[in-house]
């Protein structure tokens, strides 16, 4: 017959929960994850441009949203419109470019 000091102390003690903070990530959730934040900087990039910098932000949003693609982002639609919207600042660039004749444009007289 066992008592209970004799089971107390064959039994292992439970593993402690890990936090997040101990748990590595792998790599490939890692690069995932900046994948997800470039989609949508690429987003959020490309939207501004419409309004401000175009000739800068146009073409950042182009190359985030593509390599958030070419890292399989989960946020896949946000990196098609950011790319979207980077190429609508370039033309809109260069439509504004052409009617004013400078590379620098306003609206309005």
């Amino acid at each position: 017959m066992t008592t209970l000091s004799q089971t107390a102390r064959t039994a292992t003690p439970a593993p402690a929960p890990a936090t997040a903070a101990e748990t590595p990530q792998r790599p490939a959730s890692r690069l995932r994850d900046h994948a997800d934040g470039m989609a949508v900087a690429s987003f959020i990039l490309g939207l501004l441009g419409t309004l401000v910098l175009n000739l800068l932000l146009g073409p950042c949003a182009l190359i985030l949203g593509g390599l958030a693609l070419a890292r399989g982002t989960n946020r896949r639609g946000r990196a098609l419109l950011g790319i979207a919207l980077g190429a609508v600042d370039l033309l809109l660039l260069a439509l504004l470019t052409t009617t004013d004749g400078t590379v620098s444009w306003h609206i309005g007289g």
